[in-house]
C-alpha cells in the first residue's frame, strides 16, 4: 500500500516522504518517473488517503494506522494512492472484521512486513539495480536504462520473493508445531548467540567507506551462510555484530566455533568474539528479547579475542546432552570406565573451562565458561 513516488526521500525513521506533485525544479513530475512508479505498483494514482479509506470501507484513523505501521509518512490529501492500495487496505481490514486478526495484530502484521520489505527494497536499489543500470551509451540516463530492466526483472523477483517467504513460513510453522505447549510458542528456551567484530570502531576511522562496506558485507555473508548451513536462525545483523539463535546448544556451539575458525583463516577480517546464553526467550516480530539475550550480549563484550564465552545454563545444556564433559577429569574417568567394561568411550565435541566469576551490570554475578573444540573434533 504505497504512498510514495520515485522522487521521494526518507526521514530519520526510514519512512517515505510525501510525494511531491511537482518535480525537483518546481515543474511537473518527470513522466518517466511516473511510468516507473506505475510499472512497479501496477496501477495509476487515483485516490487521496481519505478517498482510499472510504473506498475500502474503513475509517481514516484505521487506514492511517496501517499506512504508518508499514513505514509510509502522512501525505495530507495528495492524490497518490492506487487501486492496489485500496485492495490491500480492504484485505487487512477484512481479516480484522472476520475475527482472524485483532486490530493490534493487524497493525503488527503491517509493521513487520513494512520493515522487512523496506530493507529489502533499499538493498535491491542501492546494490543490485545500481550495478546493473550503468548507462551503456553516452547520453543515456540511469532512469532510461532502469525502466526496461525493472520491466524484465519485476515478475521474476516477485515470484522469488513469494517462494522464499513461503519457505520461511513453512520453517517457522514447523518450529511452532514442535513446541511442547502453547506457552513455549511465545516464551521459548533457546540458545542465543552474539558474534562481534573486535576493534570495529577503530576500523571505521582507518578504512575508506567503500572498504568498510565490503568488510561488513563479507562478515554478514559469512555469518549468515554458516548459521543457515548448520541449522541456526539468523535473527539480525548490526553491521559489526550478528545475532542468531538455535533450539540446540550443540548446534549453537558448533556455529560459534566455525565462525571463529573461518574468520581466523581470513587475513582481511578482524578478530571475532562470541557470547552465548541458554534460557527462556520472548520472541516478537522475528526478534528475541529477555534476560537471556541481555546476558549473551554482556558475555560477548567481555569475551577474549577469537574466543567463545557461554553462561552456566548453556554449559549445563552441553553437559546434559553429552556434548561436553563437566571437566577433563570426568572425561578421563568415563574413558577409563568404558575401557574397563570393553565399551567405546564417550565422545565429546566440546570442552568447557570455568572462568572467574564476575559481576555483570543488571544481571548480578555471572559464571562464564570458555568454550573450545576438543582435539580432533573439527
Amino acid at each position: 500500500m504505497s504512498v510514495e513516488d520515485t522522487g521521494s526521500g526518507t526521514d530519520a525513521q526510514g519512512r517515505v516522504d510525501p510525494p511531491d506533485p511537482q518535480g525537483a525544479d518546481g515543474g511537473e513530475e518527470d513522466p518517466l518517473a511516473l511510468r516507473l512508479e506505475g510499472l512497479i505498483l501496477g496501477a495509476e494514482r487515483r485516490y487521496t488517503p481519505f478517498q482510499a479509506a472510504r473506498s475500502a470501507g474503513v475509517s481514516m484513523e484505521l487506514a492511517s494506522r496501517f499506512w504508518r505501521a508499514m513505514g509510509f509518512a502522512d501525505i495530507g490529501q495528495a492524490k497518490a494512492l492506487t487501486e492496489a492500495d485500496v485492495l490491500a487496505l480492504r484485505r487487512l481490514a477484512g481479516l480484522v472484521e472476520a475475527g482472524l486478526l485483532s486490530e493490534a495484530m493487524a497493525v503488527q502484521v503491517a509493521r513487520s512486513t513494512g520493515q522487512t520489505t523496506a530493507r529489502l527494497a533499499e538493498w535491491q536499489i542501492d546494490s543490485f539495480l545500481e550495478g546493473l543500470t550503468e548507462p551503456p551509451e553516452p547520453g543515456m540516463t540511469r532512469t532510461e536504462v532502469t525502466y526496461p530492466l525493472i520491466e524484465l526483472l519485476l515478475p521474476e523477483l516477485e515470484e522469488f520473493l513469494v517462494y522464499v517467504w513461503r519457505r520461511q513460513l513453512a520453517a517457522a510453522t514447523g518450529r511452532v508445531v514442535q513446541a511442547a505447549d502453547d506457552e513455549e510458542m511465545v516464551d521459548r528456551r533457546l540458545a542465543v548467540c552474539f558474534a562481534d567484530l573486535v576493534g570495529f570502531t577503530r576500523l571505521t576511522r582507518r578504512m575508506e567507506e567503500e572498504e568498510l562496506g565490503e568488510l561488513v558485507e563479507a562478515f554478514e555473508t559469512t555469518a549468515a551462510d554458516l548459521v543457515a548451513a548448520n541449522g541456526g536462525r539468523l535473527i539480525k545483523t548490526l553491521g559489526d555484530e550478528v545475532l542468531y539463535a538455535t533450539d540446540d546448544s550443540g548446534v549453537a556451539a558448533e556455529i560459534a566455533l566455525r565462525l571463529i575458525e573461518t574468520m581466523a583463516n581470513d587475513e582481511t577480517m578482524p578478530e571475532l568474539r562470541v557470547g552465548m546464553a541458554f534460557g527462556t526467550v520472548t520472541t516478537r516480530m522475528g526478534d528475541v528479547f529477555g534476560s537471556t539475550v541481555n546476558l549473551a550480549s554482556r558475555l560477548t563484550s567481555i569475551a577474549p579475542k577469537d574466543a567463545v564465552l557461554v553462561d552456566a545454563a548453556f554449559a549445563e545444556e552441553l553437559i546434559r546432552a553429552g556434548e561436553a564433559p563437566a571437566s577433563e577429569a570426568e572425561a578421563a574417568e568415563a574413558a577409563a570406565a568404558a575401557e574397563k567394561e570393553g565399551e567405546e568411550p564417550p565422545t565429546y565435541r566440546f570442552a568447557l573451562q570455568p572462568m572467574w566469576q564476575r559481576p555483570v551490570r543488571g544481571l548480578g554475578v555471572v559464571q562464564p565458561w570458555l568454550l573450545t573444540r576438543r582435539p580432533g573434533k573439527a
